[in-house]
């Protein structure tokens, strides 16, 4: 089956929807929301390298998710006050945890799961 850049932009668009949702509602647990960022930083790889392999997108999502988090360990004055902007805490974070790179990895997982339901496509 082709792949589809509005296939990735939806879901990129919905898991964003989802994201934000899941932090208004007390019950679901902080770190859904890592793992839904994740997933959305691989449909978004998807959709700018639509014509790469999957193993690319995986790599290229795990980079970016770790690059954010590795630099939340960097505390420059500039960088803290973009960090308490809505954009900053969205896009950037607060605080490193090595937890964070797990829930990158399930995310970026389970991109790949819904990639290949729709797709039908190998993972290699």
């Amino acid at each position: 089956m082709q792949r589809s850049r509005l296939t990735y932009f939806i879901l990129a668009t919905a898991t964003i929807i989802i994201g934000l949702l899941s932090r208004h509602f007390k019950n679901i647990p902080l770190f859904i929301g890592d793992i839904l960022w994740a997933t959305m930083v691989y449909f978004i790889m998807c959709f700018l390298f639509i014509n790469k392999p999957v193993k690319f997108a995986i790599t290229a999502g795990l980079l970016f998710c770790f690059a954010i988090e590795f630099s939340q360990l960097y505390k420059a004055p500039w960088i803290n006050e973009l960090r308490h902007t809505l954009f900053g805490r969205l896009v950037l974070g607060e605080g490193f945890l090595w937890s964070d790179l797990l829930c990158y990895v399930v995310g970026i997982g389970v991109g790949v799961m819904i990639e290949r339901l729709i797709n039908k496509r190998s993972l290699f």
